[in-house]
């Protein structure tokens, strides 16, 4: 054995299948010490006035991390819970113990990045060795045809060479047991605190909600279990991915992705072997296209650093954004007058969660209608999303304003041709706009066409019971 006793720090990664961590050191040390540790600054209040991360995240992460712990329980293990900066605590415990090296998993974006650099130091300033492993996406970094400073800035040039030249690796097996210190070295474990020691309420389902996501890596199997054999959707994924209302429109993997609850790799190999026993289309690769996408966005992170959370983003354009926080608030409360903008905004703020289609359209009307800064919008979704995922996250964000990997110059949704696409009938919008319930089709993405006598007897008043809509944009043009 390479150590005697391997400290194992787990982050975005808290699964036992397909962690390369969890098996190197499995292989390298005769006790083995999984770890995870609570970092109080993910929880702070941004300047913005909001948490850095909010309920619905840190529900899902308690969650993750208690599935985690009751996995390693099952193999004869344990997880201990730390608190405080992990830079600090962790080579702090594994000096406690005796432990003489530390694995963990590399991460990409820049505060990750420097709390690395920071816990690498500290370990070895205490003769403690540090060994990382790249392994949060679909393609492995080594196995790319060309570094990743050379990483394509259009997507489709970079999709094009990965899937020519490159392979996709075999996963890692679960380990089937571990050999802990047990009780005797490490008389407490520690415990998972509530919510509210983090200063957030929990919070309840929202009688409109269709969303039921549970964390950890047993709920991630389920629903790809559910998602792909049982309920046999698959298929059907790339018909059915711009939808807006249900819970099986789309795959709903990210969420579990995001704190690697499930690896892509793993999702790859359940969709070729669904290919292999059921069928092969365009959707089965649209699925893998969507991994790509998400492996695109963690290496443009890698390659421009702190540039993609910067105003003027990896192309040092700078534009003259409004700071107008009342119009952000309008925007964050589904406030706006623009119901399909307005619908959106509501069922983030009570779920957690937005289509794909949703995110496009609002953060398109929060930067092209509304000029308001992108990283306000960026730093939102940060806190409220369920499936936040830095890189993907600020990828997209830069992407729609401009500042980001786009070859167009303008990112643009007309939004009432849009909802004429995607909720003609008006029905997600009825789902959550109840004010704008008794107006009938699609009316109710327009409500300032009707008549005054109209919207009288529907007892509707627009600025009281439902806002104007904000400005004299374009997007209120009529779409058809």
């Amino acid at each position: 054995m390479k150590y005697d006793r391997i400290l194992v720090w787990f982050r975005n990664d808290l699964r036992l299948g397909d962690n390369e961590t969890l098996t190197r050191a499995i292989q390298q040390g005769k006790k083995i010490i999984p770890v995870y540790c609570f970092d109080s600054r993910q929880f702070k209040s941004t300047s913005l006035g909001f948490a850095k991360t909010g309920a619905f995240r840190a529900q899902f992460l308690l969650e993750s991390v208690a599935d985690l712990r009751q996995s390693f329980q099952k193999i004869g293990g344990d997880l201990v819970i730390l608190k405080g900066n992990p830079e600090q605590a962790v080579p702090e415990f594994a000096k406690q113990l005796g432990a003489t090296a530390i694995y963990f998993s590399k991460e990409v974006a820049a505060e990750e990045r420097q709390v690395d650099k920071a816990l690498e130091e500290n370990a070895f300033s205490q003769g403690i060795a540090c060994e990382s492993f790249w392994q949060s996406t679909l393609y492995h970094k080594d196995d790319l045809p060309f570094p990743i400073r050379q990483t394509p800035e259009v997507f489709t040039q970079f999709r094009k060479e990965v899937e020519k030249g490159c392979k996709i690796r075999p996963s890692f097996p679960s380990p089937k047991q571990i050999s802990y210190p047990g009780k005797a070295v490490i008389p407490d474990a520690g415990e998972l605190l509530p919510l509210t020691t983090y200063g957030l309420e929990y919070r309840k389902q929202a009688q409109q909600s269709w969303l039921y996501v549970r964390g950890g890596e047993s709920a991630a199997q389920e629903r790809l279990q559910s998602y792909f054999w049982e309920k046999d959707l698959l298929k059907n994924y790339k018909q059915t991915r711009n939808g807006l209302i249900g819970m099986d429109y789309s795959s709903k993997l990210s969420p579990w992705l995001a704190l690697g609850c499930i690896s892509p790799r793993s999702i790859y190999e359940e969709v070729k072997r669904y290919e292999k026993e059921r069928v092969k289309n365009d959707s089965t690769y649209w699925l893998v296209f969507e991994l790509i996408w998400r492996d695109y966005f963690r290496l443009i992170a890698k390659k421009h650093g702190i540039k993609i959370f910067s105003l003027g983003g990896i192309r040092n354009q700078q534009d003259a954004w409004r700071r107008d926080k009342d119009l952000f608030e309008a925007w964050k409360s589904g406030q706006t007058g623009v119901p399909f903008v307005d619908a959106n905004m509501r069922e983030l703020n009570a779920t957690g969660f937005m289509s794909n289609r949703g995110r496009q359209l609002v953060a398109s009307f929060l930067v092209n209608d509304l000029g308001i800064d992108w990283t306000w919008g960026a730093r939102y979704f940060e806190s409220l999303l369920v499936d936040y995922d830095v890189c993907s996250n600020w990828g997209n964000w830069m992407y729609v304003g401009g500042v980001g990997n786009d070859p167009r110059e303008n990112r643009y949704f007309n939004i009432l041709r849009q909802a004429s696409t995607y909720d003609k009938k008006g029905d997600f919008v009825r789902l959550w706009i109840p004010e704008l319930q008794a107006i009938s089709g699609f009316d109710i993405h327009q409500p300032w066409e009707l008549s005054t006598a109209t919207l009288r007897n529907l007892k509707i008043q627009l600025g009281h019971s439902y806002p104007h809509a904000l400005g004299k944009i374009p997007a209120l043009e009529k779409a058809y």
